[in-house]
């Protein structure tokens, strides 16, 4: 990390460091649109979120206020976020696709004031979904984002001073049926962005890619990247292969990426030509969220002719561990990278004894970039021990270098390109199917997906076969986002169960239809 970018890491609020930047370099460029090509700089990003908080104060949003927003990845979802920091309110963010069940919970675990919406986006009405909700203080971002003169408003208060309260809500599946609440700071997040920017050795005349939901607790990470080294991003509102390979050409994309999927896109692509490289411009692949196999790695080094470092984080915390890009071509295959100055990693067995180097065991987190718990505090209580670690429920060992392997996941989680699927949400709902005696949620390997969600289903002897149409349609039916329907049925005589409590034995299923 630069002098600079170590110094800029150190601001107590995401809005101070936005000040800093666009006092650095206002001219340069930050965020630029792949699909109309405008852009904004850093002087721009902060005088117009300047104008934007003094809009939404006029609105009735005051520090501590709750605001979600439900917004794909465009210039005005970054503006509205960095305004709510200067104001010092409190911003839960929603992924853009989900729909009334998880929205709607959402909206009532945060007790949201105000709820900002793209309108009709990709067909669907989320104006309308918000009323449906009952949502307070609904407003389009779009057509609708407030803006006003802050000189004109005596009553605005300055910006927060200390980054330590609890600003941000995410939502993450978990194990759970509901999601759960996970409460960030400005510091814990500007932490978790730093680990990014420390790893990838970028420079200002690098430029980035936001290929994913803004909205996902990686938009912000992303952003402070930007922020502390000052180069800009291309924000893909819609990514899909090829149609947007004209954005990353036309920008000149040097640094690209966000999960397993998003590499096997890009190899998919360049399989079609390989006489030619496919971004030309490229010269690494960064990301996270879903399992790497050793393979992607070594071929996206030989085929995309670039280097590929693969990172560790969630929703809890940002980002845990990543690769550098001059590690080696071993540590870059199979381990997910170092952690950063600051966090810290234990392993331990099942009670939390520590374990030593090279042992297999619980990953154990503490450190700036882990959450301040869940927005229902009797979840705390689960997940973080006695010394203050948050457990993880993943499982792994430490090598000798410090660098982390993951082996497995002791959590019931199915992590498909990168977002969190809880099995038993969906398994809730298959429970309520007329034909479904008893069913089995799990996430098997997909090299496109990392992994895949399949449902395994135990039927009632005189039901009639059900097909993955009947399943999909009932689940979409009852509300279920897109991203989160099975991909894969199997039906079977009778579920593997152990002896003692009839537990259904997942990791058999597993191992029978990966």
């Amino acid at each position: 990390m630069t002098d600079t970018a170590h110094e800029l890491a150190q601001a107590p609020t995401l809005w101070e460091l936005v000040a800093r930047r666009a006092a650095l370099t206002p001219d340069a460029p930050v965020l630029i649109e792949a699909g109309t090509g405008r852009t904004l700089t850093f002087g721009a990003l902060h005088r117009r979120a300047e104008r934007v908080a003094a809009g939404l104060y006029g609105k009735g949003v005051r520090p501590g206020t709750v605001v979600a927003w439900q917004l794909p990845t465009r210039i005005e979802t970054v503006l509205l976020s960095v305004a709510l920091t200067r104001l010092g309110a409190v911003q839960s963010p929603v992924i853009p696709f989900y729909r009334d069940r998880e929205v709607g919970f959402a909206l009532r675990e945060s007790g949201a004031a105000f709820f900002a919406v793209p309108g009709t986006w990709r067909g669907f009405d989320h104006t309308a979904m918000a009323e449906r909700l009952g949502a307070t203080g609904v407003f389009e971002a779009y057509e609708d984002l407030p803006e006003a003169d802050p000189a004109a408003l005596p009553g605005l208060p300055g910006p927060p001073a200390t980054g330590t309260d609890v600003r941000w809500i995410y939502w993450t599946s978990g194990t759970t049926s509901d999601p759960k609440g996970v409460l960030h700071t400005d510091r814990s997040l500007i932490a978790g962005g730093s680990c990014l920017a420390h790893a990838l050795r970028l420079e200002p005349a690098d430029v980035g890619s936001i290929a994913f939901p803004y909205a996902h607790i990686g938009g912000p990470d992303y952003l402070v990247m930007l922020l502390l080294y000052g180069f800009p991003a291309v924000l893909f509102e819609k990514f899909a292969m090829p149609d947007a390979l004209e954005g990353y050409r036309r920008h000149g994309v040097t640094v690209a990426g966000g999960s397993t999927a998003f590499y096997s896109m890009f190899l998919t692509e360049q399989r079609k030509a390989p006489g030619e490289k496919l971004i030309p411009t490229l010269r690494l692949l960064a990301g996270g969220g879903a399992p790497k196999p050793p393979e992607i790695y070594h071929a996206v080094v030989r085929e995309l002719g670039c280097q590929l470092t693969h990172g560790y984080g969630m929703t809890e915390v940002p980002m845990i561990t990543m690769g550098a890009p001059d590690d080696t071509a071993e540590n870059l295959a199979h381990t997910e990278g170092r952690p950063p100055a600051g966090m810290e990693i234990r392993i331990t067995d099942p009670e939390g004894k520590p374990l030593p180097v090279g042992a297999e065991g619980e990953v154990r987190l503490r450190g700036e970039a882990v959450c301040r718990g869940y927005l229902d505090p009797a979840q705390n209580a689960e997940v973080f021990d006695a010394d203050g670690f948050l457990v993880t429920g993943d499982l792994g060992r430490l090598t000798g270098s410090g660098h982390l392997v993951l082996t497995g996941r002791s959590k019931d989680v199915i992590i498909r390109k990168g977002e969190n699927i809880s099995a038993k949400e969906i398994e809730d709902l298959l429970h309520r199917l007329p034909g479904v005696g008893d069913v089995a949620v799990v996430g098997l390997p997909d090299p496109d997906r990392g992994e895949r969600v399949c449902a395994v289903v135990e039927q009632p002897a005189d039901a009639a076969p059900l097909t993955l149409d009947d399943l999909t349609a009932y689940l979409r039916a009852e509300g279920l986002a897109t991203h989160k329907l099975p991909e894969q049925l199997e039906l079977v005589d009778a579920l593997p169960r152990n002896d003692a409590l009839r537990k259904v034995l997942k990791y058999k299923l597993r191992e029978r239809f990966s």
